[in-house]
């Protein structure tokens, strides 16, 4: 059986203000294809800064859109292989 193995860097900055939270997750596969997804979280002006919690929610939604960019690339393989259209996700 064959084992394989990906890495996924998350890259976390903040703006000067700690108002928004940026995280960029990428992904590296073992044939060297590297996918890459960016996301936000910005806070309330009326919080006061955690930022943990941007952290947290920025890396969730940047892995989040990563997954959703997987399936989809999973599923386009799939379809073109079986000589379909791929399926809406």
């Amino acid at each position: 059986m064959e084992s394989k193995e990906w890495t996924v860097q998350i890259f976390i900055s903040e703006d000067d203000a700690d108002a928004v939270t940026t995280a960029k997750a990428v992904l590296m596969t073992a044939d060297g294809r590297k996918r890459e997804c960016v996301a936000h979280a910005r806070r309330n002006p009326d919080d006061q800064p955690v930022p943990s919690i941007g952290d947290e929610l920025a890396a969730g939604r940047a892995l989040s859109d990563l997954a959703g960019k997987l399936m989809r690339e999973g599923a386009e393989d799939v379809a073109q292989m079986a000589g379909h259209a791929p399926r809406a996700w």
